[in-house]
């Protein structure tokens, strides 16, 4: 008899095992505990630090949701490492590895526990663990507190994930929800006091209503009727095509010419002798073989040198070396050898390019440096290239620096004027605006709307990834400037677009199923 009761007690449960081990690192039956569904779990210990792990799962999810909708200003966040660090690394990608791995380390130890919960077992998280949920906790917050001083807009991203995620997102919490359902029933109906089933159950239900109720408060302008969707917005290659060429060389114009690209956006220096070329950086480090060259000026302003010694520079090895996007893919040879012998691009070269190929062009126009001889008449030098020297059709120019506009408008009528922020209409109409370069953060879908009704287009800077571009078409935007003119020409139509009856069934039946499944698990 003795030894009977000894083998039941000693009897394999490999599941339970299992979780507890994983857990707990109690593989044997006689470490540990069994709790009656309806009382404490856990010691006083762990019921304090229980919160702390299901706050660990919540940071490191909103992160990991936070940095994953961040991917289509990767290469922004890795330009402002590169300036603070000296060297070229895709910081954003090891960001979202990390992020990963900490959330997934995470779930599966809350998996773990709410298994030993639903098992009736107590719950008792190994010390390693318990440091591993402190430097989740900590990583997460530290993540996301930095990136909320240094990159606060990226906020403004995500706001705009939900107009796009948030039908999903629902239907992923009610999923968890009917998840949960069998431990909290299983504690719940076995308590042993009406209150402690209210407190079980009480909160479980009031979160189960929110989440039914929270589509009557969503809104999504990819939610439409059919036949009010607008045209497909056109496509300015930003730098032209950067991730199949080196950013603002005539390598990569073509590229945006070659993947059916509406027009072309760079950025315009004016060298030490009064020749507007195109660069984005203040310094030719990151873009250049200047470090090769001339060591010594690597921390120089690019508007400080001449033309002569600008032209000599090789403006597309760099491109092969650090690899600037996560996702560029492989070049083939003949596209790595063109790549290899780019140069610095000159402004006039860069406007006949677009007008043999009926291209518009847009441009940030920077000012040079104190002491430079064009300091004060970098404008008109840009117009004496523009309309003398390029041959552009001035319709093709949509003119977006804000300086000496009324002279610009004098002598270049023909310029598309266009502003880089919000104003009121008639202030815009007042000035002969007729496009909006805006940042995608400032999308609305009702302040497009109601500049279209002044015939005031707007484009909508920078927009790489599909869902992004897919709200931006829904929202009624015009046009886009983009990375990825290659991969978004092959959008047909928005990416989740629904008609309101369409999503309203998916509602329905979501809540309806949740509902049906939540009362079995009870019933039973």
């Amino acid at each position: 008899v003795v030894r009977r009761h000894l083998l039941q007690r000693y009897e394999h449960q490999p599941f339970i095992s299992c979780l507890a081990g994983f857990y707990s690192c109690r593989w044997k039956r006689y470490q540990r505990r069994r709790t009656e569904p309806g009382k404490c779990c856990c010691k006083t210990g762990e019921c304090v630090f229980f919160p702390l792990l299901v706050g660990a799962f919540c940071f490191s999810l909103l992160f990991l949701y936070m940095w994953g909708e961040a991917k289509n200003d990767y290469n922004n966040f890795d330009w402002y490492n590169y300036g603070n660090l000296g060297f070229w690394f895709l910081w954003s990608l090891v960001l979202l590895i990390v992020a990963a791995i900490l959330f997934t380390y995470i779930t599966l130890l809350l998996v773990l526990a709410m298994c030993l919960l639903a098992e009736g077992q107590q719950l008792y998280l190994h010390w390693s663990h318990k440091i591993g949920t402190f430097l989740v906790l900590g990583f997460s917050i530290t993540a996301l507190f930095t990136l909320s001083v240094l990159w606060g807009d990226q906020w403004k991203t995500v706001r705009l994930s939900f107009q796009i995620t948030a039908p999903y997102l629902h239907i992923g919490a009610i999923t968890i929800m009917v998840l949960l359902s069998w431990p909290v029933a299983l504690h719940a109906i076995r308590a042993d006091k009406k209150v402690v089933q209210v407190i079980i159950v009480g909160p479980y239900l009031a979160i189960l209503l929110f989440l039914f109720l929270i589509p009557l408060g969503m809104y999504s302008p990819c939610i439409r009727e059919m036949g009010t969707l607008g045209p497909k917005p056109a496509l300015i290659g930003h730098r032209g095509a950067p991730m199949l060429a080196p950013e603002n060389t005539e390598m990569s114009f073509q590229k945006t010419i070659e993947h059916s690209g509406d027009g072309l956006e760079t950025d315009v220096t004016i060298s030490y002798d009064g020749v507007p070329f195109l660069m984005h950086d203040s310094t030719l480090r990151r873009t250049t073989n200047i470090k090769e060259v001339y060591p010594n000026d690597t921390a120089q302003n690019a508007a400080l040198f001449s033309w002569d010694t600008l032209k000599e520079l090789n403006a597309g090895t760099w491109f092969l070396k650090d690899k600037p996007f996560s996702c560029m893919g492989s070049l083939s040879r003949a596209d790595q050898n063109q790549a290899m012998n780019q140069s610095i691009y000159k402004l006039s070269n860069f406007l006949r390019l677009a007008d043999s190929q009926n291209k518009l062009v847009i441009f940030d126009l920077y000012r040079p440096p104190e002491k430079h001889p064009y300091r004060n008449s970098w404008i008109n030098r840009t117009l004496e290239v523009i309309l003398n020297e390029s041959g552009i059709r001035p319709h093709l120019v949509l003119w977006l620096e804000n300086d000496m506009r009324s002279f610009v408008q004098s002598v270049a009528p023909g310029f598309q004027q266009t502003m880089g922020s919000k104003a009121p209409v008639e202030d815009l109409v007042m000035d002969n605006i007729v496009k909006l370069n805006l940042a995608y953060t400032e999308m609305s879908s009702e302040d497009i709307r109601k500049y279209a009704e002044a015939n005031i287009t707007t484009n909508l800077y920078v927009v790489n990834e599909p869902w992004l571009f897919s709200l931006a078409w829904c929202s009624g935007a015009h046009s886009v400037t983009t990375n990825a003119v290659h991969m978004l020409k092959n959008l047909s139509q928005p990416l989740f677009l629904m008609t309101p009856q369409q999503y309203n069934i998916m509602w329905i039946l979501t809540d309806l199923t949740s509902v049906l499944l939540i009362s079995l698990i009870f019933a039973l």
